[in-house]
């Protein structure tokens, strides 16, 4: 389930070309609620991803108990996504590829869980209007800045769609650091290696500044995504460290 960040700033004619995808249009509601459904699932996923990655996490206390949060975990591996789960108990909502709703069952499970879909190949108005309308509720996002895995361990060309959103909405960003995830399990693998992952959550990021006027400035917006570089390495170095294998 890799989440992806689309442009901050989407153009009519994106709208078009992507208007075709198989996850558009999906009914989907911000339901903070944690449903009986919903708690049975997560644990259930919960359970397996513990079982087979013994995941050790520290920094949960930086993740604030209340108001709207976008989660920034760095992107390695199609794994990652699951890890997010351990980093706070609160219900979390997800940019989710639009390739999964090729498949209506599973479609559907994707909302029970808080997924919603969205078009990587260009910017998705309607993915940033549910992200967006996530974090006005005081909810939970977990957003991929880099947008896509990426190799290497070096975290670089970040996307704007977190800085943009936190800008829109006031909340803060929490970096979280993985480490050991594309080792586990690497881009073009199928079958995850049983392997114990580090994960590192940094201090929250207070959202940029708006303008006099209330407005969202592309400069403000374009320094935020710059500033987040160093914190999101500063976690993503200290987890890989916690490993003992790089």
């Amino acid at each position: 389930m890799a989440v992806s960040t689309p442009g901050p700033v989407p153009e009519d004619r994106d709208e078009a070309e992507g208007s075709e995808a198989p996850g558009r249009h999906q009914a989907f509601e911000v339901d903070p609620r944690r449903t009986p459904l919903y708690i049975a699932e997560r644990a259930l996923f919960a359970t397996g991803m513990w079982t087979w990655f013994r995941p050790k996490v520290v920094g949960r206390e930086h993740v604030p108990a209340t108001g709207p949060v976008i989660l920034a975990p760095v992107h390695r591996s199609f794994a990652d996504f699951g890890f997010a789960a351990f980093c706070s108990d609160r219900k979390l909502f997800f940019m989710t590829k639009d390739e999964m709703w090729k498949h209506r069952w599973l479609g559907k499970l994707l909302l029970t869980v808080g997924a919603f879909p969205v078009h990587r190949e260009s910017a998705d108005r309607e993915a940033l209007q549910r992200a967006e309308e996530v974090l006005r509720r005081g909810q939970v996002l977990v957003l991929f800045p880099e947008g896509t895995r990426r190799e290497g361990p070096v975290i670089e060309d970040l996307m704007e769609g977190a800085a943009f959103l936190s800008a829109r909405t006031g909340a803060p960003i929490v970096p979280v650091g993985i480490g050991g995830s594309d080792l586990a399990m690497p881009k073009g693998s199928v079958i995850p290696k049983p392997y114990t992952i580090q994960v590192v959550i940094g201090p929250a990021i207070p959202p940029p500044p708006r303008t006099g006027g209330g407005r969202v400035s592309r400069s403000s917006v374009h320094a935020a995504t710059e500033a987040l570089v160093p914190k999101l390495q500063a976690v993503y170095d200290e987890a890989k460290s916690r490993t003992g294998r790089y």
